[in-house]
């Protein structure tokens, strides 16, 4: 057994070097958004001294996620020493799997649920279509929109999506609809012919240009309804980290 434990740390992923503030490995970032990217970060560490750096890999070679990334943020040192103000955006192409692990001392800002939103309303959508380069984009937007204190508009961003999502899709409104009119407007019209129409015969009725025959007896004649109900009578148609640290805060997803 103690060989086994000894013989742990041997079997987990090999890491990544840490070579810039975003470690395209996976290849997965397109080099024009890759060089905005690298900007973006560079100019909000600079102003706030929060350090965010994103990672792709290939595989996490049967590790789960959250344990490999913390591994690679504490190793990488992400963040200031003693303010742990780190970010972490891992994502494995192979295993499909994306994870935002956050140091100790930004875990009260950018807390699991804002990185949980962060994954499932802008990670994985764009994912999910391919956009790979515009996810990772659009989550580093996220995250720093959340540090710098604007987290309200993620929550309301995710609050429309799931009002969205709940709402009844478009067809299925427009079927109801039609079905409704049909049924209910050809029953109306059965009940409202005789106190609204002008009578034209026995059990016979004109109403809003149509004719209406409430006798017994089936007959059909041109623009004229029988057996109750109704027709119309007309047709139509070189970096480094700060020595920070992470105790596993953040959230993960796949795609």
């Amino acid at each position: 057994m103690a060989a086994l434990l000894f013989c742990l740390p041997a079997l987990a992923q090999s890491l990544p070097a840490l070579t810039g503030r975003v470690v395209d490995n996976a290849g997965m970032i397109d080099p024009a958004d890759e060089s905005a990217l690298v900007a973006t970060l560079e100019a909000f560490e600079q102003k706030s001294s929060d350090q965010i750096v994103v990672a792709t890999i290939e595989s996490l070679g049967g590790e789960a996620i959250e344990p490999y990334a913390n591994r690679l943020f504490r190793q990488w040192g992400l963040g200031q020493a003693g303010e742990n103000n780190g970010v972490l955006l891992l994502v494995a192409r192979d295993d499909r799997r994306m994870r935002i692990e956050v140091g100790y001392g930004l875990e009260g800002t950018l807390t699991d649920l804002h990185s949980k939103l962060i994954i499932e309303n802008t990670m994985v959508p764009a994912f999910r279509a391919g956009d790979f380069s515009g996810g990772i984009t659009r989550a580093v937007n996220d995250i720093i929109m959340v540090l710098e204190g604007n987290a309200a508009e993620l929550e309301a961003r995710a609050e429309r999506n799931q009002a969205q999502d709940d709402g009844m899709p478009w067809f299925v409104v427009l079927f109801i609809l039609v079905w409704c009119v049909l049924f209910f407007g050809a029953f109306a019209f059965a009940f409202l012919a005789p106190v609204f129409g002008r009578k034209i015969g026995a059990k016979r009725y004109k109403w809003l240009g149509m004719e209406f025959d409430y006798t017994q007896s089936s007959r059909s004649s041109s623009g004229r309804s029988s057996g109750g109900g109704w027709s119309s009578s007309s047709g139509g148609g070189g970096f480094s980290g700060g020595g920070g640290s992470s105790g596993g805060g953040g959230a993960s997803g796949s795609w």
